[in-house]
């Protein structure tokens, strides 16, 4: 049994402005459920990339579309809510909890690698200083004098100590973007190779130098500075693993959103499945337009309309024979419906002509809000007549304004749920304070922006799904199609390797660009 949220709208911000009060409706909404894979031919790996739990989510506050929503409705219905009542169900709560233990799991495991890999740098940096200061504690007095050599030697050790601290830091010292489901292979590496290395030089400082009590102190000096030289390359070779090799485009990506088929392209380096797929998602929240379900609805309710435009009944009993009459039926009716694409014509008509009228019913009251306000200048501002304000009194004095024609266009154009009263006297305020056009304050509502652009409540997701047929932690090959998953919708990314291009070069002789004009012999006069 699906689970059934009421959800009582009302737009009070708007009402308190325009001076309109709105009927509230209340509508039934059905959750969307992730599809589940029937297909058992097929052995897909599903994993998970999980965005830092500090960060707000998508899926669960974005509105969901409804399936039958009348063709009035961006005229009646209102989506901003004031109040609101859910009903929960025994498979969303156990969904919930899953999503708990999920997000403990992924927590433990995050700060588990970052213990790891704090104690390994900590051992790292104090080895060197360890191999230095332990003779001298030890077997002081035993010590060959060293002089001016070990003194240069410290130095050396010192600044190397430096750069490599400062390069650690610019290299791994980094917020973490996203939860990988995998283990990013090369950083393993070079975790195990560190180790190795530190584990081989502590076995040798051991056994040749703690247990003999060498006396050659620029020896031991020596030995710890070759220690550094050698972390120092290790770094070098990060460096080269985890930036520079990625940096050579050798990959296009196509990334289409299920839903509306909206596409980009992308060009990657040398990367795994886990790894394309979060540079995915970062140009995902920046180029595609936000993901709005309530502009499908239309279609969805149009095409249930004609499906259920027929009904057959067997009067005569289930043993009668009337397949040729049914069949008939249905051919008659489906000429009938031959005809829908006109429906679809004049449907589409009217709504191109109502955002066009409603689009220039709000320029026109944008532009006359805006004419009631000036900067003054610092001369004008002891004699000014008019009464002085903030931006933020500026903006709530104008916005009553063009509320009415705001919200309409809002409503029409299916925008109202990514849009509050708040946001848009900030978006308001902050245009008045930077002496912007009313052009500049409507570009946010005339065109859809990137997903970046609005309220993050409303649109980051908490967790997608990577859905591979390749091991995730694979690197990228041409031909691999791989999906990213999340409540609402999913991405599916088609991998193309980029062509070998072979170059000729045909040289031109500068000589060669000689012309003759011919002239008639008899010519007009």
């Amino acid at each position: 049994m699906s689970a059934t949220m009421d959800t009582e709208s009302t737009y009070s911000g708007y009402s308190h402005y325009s001076g309109h009060s709105k009927k509230a409706h209340r509508q039934g909404r059905d959750r969307h459920k992730s599809p589940r894979s029937k297909d058992g031919s097929r052995s897909e790996k599903s994993v998970t990339i999980q965005t830092p739990p500090a960060e707000p989510l998508l899926g669960n506050d974005a509105s969901r579309a409804e399936e039958g929503q009348d063709d009035n409705w961006g005229e009646t219905t209102t989506a901003i809510t004031g109040t609101s009542e859910h009903s929960i169900s025994q498979e969303d709560i156990a969904r919930i909890s899953k999503d708990l233990e999920d997000s403990v799991g992924l927590d433990c495991k995050r700060y588990l690698g970052l213990t790891v890999a704090a104690v390994l740098g900590l051992l790292v940096f104090l080895t060197p200083i360890a191999f230095i200061l332990l003779p001298q504690i030890l077997w002081r007095d035993d010590l060959e004098p060293c002089g001016t050599v070990c003194e240069g030697l410290f130095i050396s050790v010192a600044f190397k100590l430096l750069i490599l601290l400062i390069g650690t830091w610019a290299l791994f010292f980094r917020q973490p973007k996203a939860d990988l489901p995998r283990v990013f292979v090369f950083r393993a590496f070079l975790v195990v190779l560190i180790f190795l290395l530190v584990f081989s030089y502590w076995l040798f400082y051991g056994v040749r130098i703690l247990d003999s009590k060498d006396t050659n102190y620029q020896g031991i000096v020596q030995y710890a500075v070759s220690l550094v030289d050698a972390l120092l390359f290790i770094h070098y070779l990060a460096i080269v693993l985890l930036e520079l090799r990625q940096l050579q485009p050798m990959f296009t990506v196509k990334v289409v959103r299920s839903t509306d088929g909206e596409s980009r392209y992308y060009s990657l380096g040398h990367l795994s499945i886990q790894r394309a797929a979060l540079v995915v998602l970062e140009n995902y929240y920046r180029d595609f337009t936000v993901y709005n379900p309530a502009l499908l609805t239309a279609s969805k309710s149009r095409a249930a309309k004609h499906m259920a435009g027929l009904k057959v009944y067997n009067v005569d009993g289930p043993g009668n024979n009337v397949s040729g009459q049914s069949r008939a039926m249905i051919a008659a009716a489906a000429r009938r419906r031959d005809s829908s694409h006109n429906e679809l014509y004049y449907e589409e008509a009217d709504h191109e002509r109502r955002v066009k009228k409603r689009r220039a019913r709000l320029v026109v009251a944008v532009e006359e809000a805006f004419t009631h306000i000036k900067r003054l200048q610092a001369e004008e501002q002891q004699k000014a007549p008019g009464e002085m304000m903030d931006p933020r009194e500026a903006a709530q004095a104008i916005f009553p304004s063009m509320a009415r024609a705001l919200q309409k266009y809002l409503r029409t154009t299916r925008q109202q749920q990514y849009h509050s009263m708040e946001s848009i006297l900030q978006h308001l305020s902050f245009c008045i304070t930077n002496n912007m056009t009313p052009k500049a304050f409507l570009e946010r509502y005339l065109n859809p922006g990137p997903t970046l652009q609005y309220d993050r409540d409303r649109w980051f997701s908490k967790q997608w799904t990577l859905v591979s047929e390749e091991a995730v932690t694979s690197g990228l090959q041409d031909g691999i199609v791989f999906v990213l998953k999340c409540l609402d919708f999913s991405l599916v990314v088609n991998v193309k390797k980029i062509p070998f291009i072979k170059l000729s070069e045909e040289f031109i002789d500068p000589k060669s660009h000689k012309f003759v004009l011919r002239l008639q012999s008899e010519t007009s006069v």
